[in-house]
């Protein structure tokens, strides 16, 4: 049987095709739905595998990015998010999910329960919008959607994407309690600078993974890599674009393969 994922869209959201497309690739079943929907009946995420919260600008990000729809998710489906994961689901956050997720206390989610937020995500330090290829490590032991050691190419957008831990004690916690899953890296594969590091996050995060391994979220967006073509380097052999499929194509292929278990 297929995985069933549960796109989640609301006005602003502008990646949810592109999510849809990734999960289906990998063998995933995707259904797209309106955080309407949900508010009207919250069975939906009882009979899911799985919660994707994709890229866009949810509610403009009036507010702050994602913190209008985390309002919201937070208020009315926190219980069957929290029994979505309770039972072995996944749920991944991409760009302005991540947001999303940290803002409602699911990341990095150390042992608070959700609903305390332990960072943030917030303005750039360049004071700009930063669209733009990384390189990435993956440094996560846990998460069931990347391998620790492994090396990416993905492309981000982002205005809003400086990781920030709320103090100095949980940023000792998400170091030491191995909730990092991504790392900008400079070419050489040292530690970046900018651009390298395109926010100025603290401690090259890009990404963060709760305790479970099965709660993710990341500031870049693998639904854009999914194949060769999409690399920019792909037409003139250059050694750092893919050979076969784009670097995201393995996230969505892990949390299929995952949830086939």
């Amino acid at each position: 049987m297929k995985p069933r994922f549960l796109v989640l869209r609301a006005a602003g959201t502008n990646c949810d095709l592109e999510t849809a497309f990734a999960l289906e690739s990998a063998g995933g079943h995707a259904e797209r739905v309106h955080v309407n929907r949900l508010l009207q009946g919250a069975t939906a995420l009882d009979e899911c595998d799985a919660l994707v919260i994709p890229g866009g600008f949810s509610y403009g990000d009036d507010i702050a990015a994602g913190k209008v729809l985390a309002v919201e998710l937070l208020h009315h489906l926190r219980d069957p998010i929290v029994r979505l994961v309770e039972r072995g689901g996944l749920v991944l956050g991409i760009c302005n999910g991540f947001q999303v997720l940290v803002k409602m206390g699911m990341l990095p989610g150390i042992a608070a329960p959700i609903g305390l937020q332990e960072a943030t995500l917030t303005d750039n330090d360049s004071s700009r919008y930063e669209d733009r290829w990384v390189r990435l490590v993956s440094v996560s032991e846990r998460s069931v959607f990347c391998r620790p050691g492994e090396r990416l190419e993905l492309p981000l957008a982002h205005a809003e994407g400086k990781y920030v831990p709320r103090d100095a004690a949980v940023r000792r916690a998400v170091l030491e309690g191995g909730h990092v899953a991504l790392r900008y890296v400079a070419a050489g594969g040292g530690a970046p600078s900018y651009p390298d590091n395109p926010n100025g996050s603290v401690d090259h995060v890009a990404g963060l993974v709760d305790r479970t391994g099965r709660v993710l979220g990341l500031m870049p967006h693998p639904e854009r890599a999914l194949l060769r073509v999409h690399h920019p380097a792909w037409t003139c052999g250059a050694p750092a674009a893919p050979s076969e499929e784009g670097h995201g194509a393995r996230f969505f292929r892990n949390a299929v393969q995952y949830l086939r278990g």
